[in-house]
């Protein structure tokens, strides 16, 4: 039973019984932030993961329609190393461009609370690529999955959950080995991964440029993102003709043109290849607290409680291969960050310009209109069980969603409320009994 557990990743999944931790209502604190950034508590979501700085990154839209930084997150723990998972069993946490919908969220996990990546994708299937139950979960372990503390997630969850109550029908996970830098691709460069990182660092900078959530489709088993197309992509088949925004290809070809050229100065410099690692990855500040604290005993930190049976990864016990480079959470709590990315040399090496350069940056392509706005249209004309359905902001990426598809298992008590705040309320016409309407 144990080895078909570990097989399958995450996969002590759920319980019929549904506890009401997954109706945690968002903070003051939080519902204060996003106020304060020209967001609403419902407008749609982002997510991006980071393996080797072991960062989780949430992303609303504002109200000019662009997505912008809220939260960045340590994440206590990842298996595996960096590069894709391919097959069950290689406890790889997945890399790639994944889409959340209602029915890939857990209110009955085993890990507190939980949410399917949805694993494996049209572009994973279709490069013969094997898994299932790979999630974003709490209590912080890890078998292929991003594992938080139990605080974090239920407010990652929470965050979602306001999100598909505002009218988002979907949202965008991209995980990345790396935040795709000229430095880091530098130091990577030995990889047998590059070429597979090299085309995700494609839709990377489709974002960077647009901080709008990627088209993505998937032909001749690879990624396209923002493709506008006549003919339908077959993730197997041959792609059809299409074109990409004039706008977003040249913003995006000027952006690798200057990222190639950096990263070639960072070789014929000297910089040093990063070592392989095999065990997986912890936050450094998570690492600095079991390090002070010692392992045996539930440790709590700004960033939640790290459970008595974590462990960090063997390499972090001596020295972290991150300590080099800063990381927006280095601070070990749940705090902002800038809400812009610097590709430069001297920005990653600590000159760091934060929200100022946010403010200068020129972002293309075109922002959708608004879904909380959408819904509330369409309400007006609508059955109440239609309306919240309305119209989300994104286009769908084209991987299929995939049905959570997990089996009835035990369930630990439930924990106390770890975020205060004003409980959210559910609309007419519930969409999902994912939330347990």
């Amino acid at each position: 039973m144990a080895a078909a557990v570990a097989l399958a990743g995450c996969n002590i999944e759920s319980s019929p019984e549904v506890n009401g931790r997954h109706m945690q209502p968002l903070s003051d604190r939080m519902l204060a932030d996003i106020d304060k950034r020209n967001m609403t508590k419902e407008s749609p979501i982002l997510v991006r993961i980071f393996k080797e700085e072991s960062e989780l990154e949430v992303w609303k839209e504002d109200k000019t329609g662009r997505f912008a930084l809220l939260r960045t997150y340590p994440i206590c723990r990842w298996s595996g190393e960096l590069g894709p998972k391919n097959k069950l069993g290689d406890h790889q946490a997945p890399e790639g461009f994944y889409t959340i919908t209602p029915d890939l969220m857990n209110p009955n996990s085993h890990y507190y609370l939980a949410i399917n990546t949805g694993f494996p994708n049209a572009y994973d299937r279709a490069n013969g690529r094997t898994g299932e139950f790979l999630m974003i979960h709490g209590d912080c372990l890890s078998v292929g999955c991003y594992a938080m503390t139990d605080e974090q997630i239920a407010e990652i969850y929470a965050l979602a959950r306001e999100s598909f109550f505002g009218g988002q029908s979907s949202f965008q996970v991209q995980a990345y080995p790396f935040r795709m830098t000229p430095l880091n691709m530098a130091r990577h460069r030995d990889s047998p991964h590059m070429a597979f990182w090299k085309m995700l660092k494609q839709g990377y900078d489709h974002f960077e440029v647009t901080h709008l959530a990627p088209k993505v489709d998937v032909c001749e088993s690879r990624y396209v993102f923002d493709a506008d197309s006549a003919g339908e992509f077959s993730p197997s088949g041959r792609c059809p003709a299409y074109r990409v925004p004039q706008d977003i290809a040249a913003a995006v070809r000027n952006k690798e043109r200057r990222d190639d050229s950096e990263t070639a100065a960072l070789i014929k410099r000297g910089v040093a290849a990063a070592a392989v690692t095999t065990g997986g990855g912890m936050n450094r500040t998570f690492v600095a607290a079991i390090a002070h604290n010692g392992q045996g005993a539930p440790i709590r930190t700004a960033s939640g409680t790290i459970p008595a049976h974590a462990s960090p990864p063997a390499e972090a016990r001596t020295a972290s291969v991150l300590s080099f480079f800063p990381t927006e959470s280095s601070a070990g709590s749940m705090q902002l960050a800038s809400a812009s990315s610097t590709s430069s040399i001297a920005g990653l090496l600590g000159n760091r310009s934060g929200p100022k350069e946010a403010e200068r940056t020129v972002f293309v392509g075109k922002p959708k209109p608004s879904p909380s706005s959408v819904t509330q249209a369409t309400a007006r004309t609508e059955p109440a069980g239609k309306a919240a359905n309305a119209g989300a902001s994104r286009p769908p990426a084209a991987p299929p969603k995939q049905a959570a598809g997990t089996e009835p298992q035990n369930v630990p008590a439930a924990r106390p409320n770890l975020l205060n705040g004003a409980a959210p309320a559910l609309p007419t016409g519930g969409f999902s009994t994912r939330f347990g309407g």
